[in-house]
């Protein structure tokens, strides 16, 4: 896919923090998901306040604030925990439609073969087969775009029986309220029961005519207990969905035939929250949209959503903190953003500790942030995903444990032998001994293997978006302060703008991207 440079400049200078402007957002991420139930109003609605959020406000007996003020509050994990907006209840109830199911069979390279129904999309697919062992939260994990090019297989046996929300948007960020992207990644889901019987009070259709409307095949009535025992065992593998009457498909491993990072991240700069005080870039390697309205939450920080492979360290000077999201595939086809971030490291190297640019990183962050570091990356047998790991914090004189939600299947080699110099390990999975975090730059570069803004999933970690705020302001007041005095180097680099035009260029020279996912 060739890159139009004054298609995207366009749309980077378009993006402007008005109602209009947000309103126009949110229409435009209703129109994608609106086409799944063309008869259900789509109306982008104000985020409601969380019961957590509203029993401190019985409790104070004060009015709240407004979901949309730029005065700052106070950070604490139980404001924190609920981040993710709580959407309307529709004043209608859908009632489901009875759908029906073809033969279809799920094929491993191992040469196991499962039989089954295929429901959603009757289609033909390949693609890395793996298992989350999440009971709930199937609207998230399927536009959680780290899911890009992967069969899921829920081992939960029971899926849709709440079906999905409607697609209802927070007007301030244009941002869906119960999603994690503006579409489903995963290219099939594999359960061992689906039903289209739901029923719930914000569900306005069923799984099924959600994943049929995105091309997506719902393989049913699976022992996916058997299943799990060939993926554990064999480690993941690769898989086909084969539904009867069509053309068997391919083998297809999209970790090495497609950049899946390059499929799911944004083509430019967008821009949230405008001419906020605090300035956060996020490196978009396919990040869940509750990572940005966690860095949004305090009501008073810019995010600027970058590609993923931007020259970060020509403009990081321009911002009080870089954030590393999670994105899918192998990070070591991450060249670009690697070397660009090894950049920034080296030219932070001599500033003190309190003075260096915060840097965050979460799942695929996690990883890029040590190969930026010199570390090297491997490939889980099975993987981690889920709403329960256990992971340790090193950094207690007793490591503490917390309950995470993950989804990966690549990991940092944190031999100590091989650690680089000023680095340590952060976290540590307390069930497979895998590494779960890392730490340097005297503290304030910070990653993460697992999601602390959950969607789905505990919220034990939220805290760490805590800690990062903070970094960040204290870091702004740095900025401010050698500013006023002339000698602060913001300024020196060229805008985003500019370097996103030379960008441009570069990828018009004969660059490609893949887009398949």
């Amino acid at each position: 896919m060739m890159f139009s440079a004054t298609t995207h400049l366009a749309r980077f200078a378009a993006t402007k923090p008005s109602p209009a402007h947000a309103a126009a957002a949110a229409a435009s991420l209703a129109r994608t998901l609106a086409t799944v139930v063309p008869s259900t109003p789509v109306t982008p609605t104000k985020a409601s306040k969380s019961p957590a959020a509203l029993a401190l406000q019985v409790a104070a007996n004060a009015p709240a604030k407004p979901a949309a003020s730029l005065v700052p509050t106070p950070l604490t994990p139980l404001s924190l925990g609920a981040r993710s907006s709580t959407a309307a209840s529709p004043s209608f109830r859908v009632t489901p439609t009875p759908e029906t199911a073809v033969p279809a069979e799920l094929k491993l390279q191992s040469g196991h073969v499962f039989t089954g129904q295929c429901y959603g999309a009757p289609r033909s697919i390949g693609g890395e087969v793996v298992f989350t062992t999440a009971l709930v939260g199937y609207p998230e994990s399927l536009t959680d775009p780290s899911y890009a090019g992967q069969i899921l297989v829920l081992t939960q046996p029971l899926a849709g029986n709440y079906g999905v929300p409607a697609p209802t948007y927070d007007l301030d960020s244009g941002l869906p309220q119960r999603f994690e992207s503006d579409r489903i990644w995963a290219r099939a889901v594999v359960v061992a029961d689906y039903t289209w019987q739901f029923s719930h009070r914000e569900a306005v259709m069923s799984l099924g005519a959600w994943c049929r409307a995105q091309g997506v095949p719902i393989l049913s009535g699976i022992d996916t207990r058997e299943l799990v025992q060939v993926l554990r065992n064999h480690g993941s593998t690769l898989g086909t969905v084969a539904v009867g009457g069509q053309e068997q498909v391919a083998f297809d491993n999209p970790n090495a035939t497609t950049n899946l990072v390059a499929s799911v991240s944004t083509k430019s700069p967008v821009v949230y929250g405008r001419g906020r005080n605090h300035k956060v870039a996020v490196v978009d390697f396919g990040a869940k949209y509750n990572i940005l309205r966690a860095l949004l939450a305090p009501g008073d920080v810019e995010v600027t959503l970058l590609p993923h492979d931007f020259p970060l360290h020509e403009v990081y000077q321009q911002f009080d903190g870089i954030f590393l999201s999670n994105g899918p595939g192998d990070p070591m086809q991450q060249t670009a953003s690697v070397a660009a971030l090894r950049k920034v490291f080296a030219a932070e190297a001599a500033v003190p500790a309190h003075a260096k640019v915060p840097v965050m990183g979460i799942c695929m962050g996690n990883q890029i942030m040590g190969l930026a570091a010199g570390m090297s990356t491997y490939k889980l047998k099975y993987g981690n995903r889920g709403h329960n790991q256990p992971c340790l914090d090193l950094t207690k004189p007793v490591p503490t444990c917390v309950i995470t939600s993950q989804n990966h299947g690549y990991a940092l080699d944190d031999n100590p032998a091989t650690m680089p110099d000023g680095w340590m390990t952060y976290y540590r999975n307390a069930n497979d001994g895998s590494n779960e975090g890392i730490m340097g730059g005297g503290g304030k570069w910070r990653a993460v293997q697992f999601h602390p803004e959950a969607a789905g999933g505990p919220s034990d970690t939220m805290h760490l978006f805590d800690a990062f705020d903070k970094d960040v302001r204290a870091y702004h007041e740095l900025r401010t302060a050698a500013k006023g005095a002339k000698k602060e180097k913001v300024g020196t680099s060229a805008s985003v703008h500019d370097v996103f035009a030379g960008y441009l260029k570069e990828r018009a020279s004969g660059m490609t991207l893949s887009s398949s996912a």
